[in-house]
């Protein structure tokens, strides 16, 4: 099979699996107090390069989705890349790697949404850093595991 086809179909997959979770949660995926069960995936670079575009599209998907508009649509989505990137970069620092979807958008994410909710950037730092360190360590650590459990010897394959 074509090795341009499979890394677009994974692309594609990660990105419609992304956007259909934020979407189907979408009391929690949203606004200052979130826990975005998507970002479980966000420890897929470490596996997979193509999870950083698949990652950054799905964002922007779900983003079209929520109630902060176009600035939440492009910077969010420009957050998720920089996390996604991020995690590849970090894969072989593994604790580093799940750490930068939390720091990236803890920080990154509450800069733009303080102005949209009113609420004081640190408490909102503060929130979505506990939102990620839920979805990302908590939920993307059964991700990771399961990976590792499934693909095992086959994981680091490049395309």
């Amino acid at each position: 099979m074509d090795r341009r086809l499979i890394y677009l179909s994974r692309v594609a997959f990660i990105a419609a699996l992304y956007a259909a979770q934020t979407i189907a949660f979408q009391p929690i995926s949203y606004g200052p107090v979130q826990v975005r069960i998507a970002e479980a995936l966000t420890i897929l670079p470490i596996f997979y390069p193509e999870a950083v575009p698949g990652l950054f599209l799905g964002c922007l998907i779900a983003n079209i989705y929520g109630p902060f508009g176009i600035l939440d649509i492009v910077l969010g989505s420009l957050m998720t890349l920089l996390a996604a990137y991020l995690t590849y970069r970090l894969r072989k620092k593994v604790v580093l790697a799940f750490l930068s979807p939390v720091i990236v958008n803890g920080f990154g994410v509450a800069a733009y949404l303080t102005f949209l909710t009113n609420v004081p950037y640190l408490i909102l730092s503060f929130q979505i850093m506990l939102g990620e360190l839920i979805a990302v360590v908590g939920l993307g650590s059964l991700v990771y595991a399961a990976i590792l459990r499934l693909n095992a010897g086959r994981i680091y394959q490049t395309l």
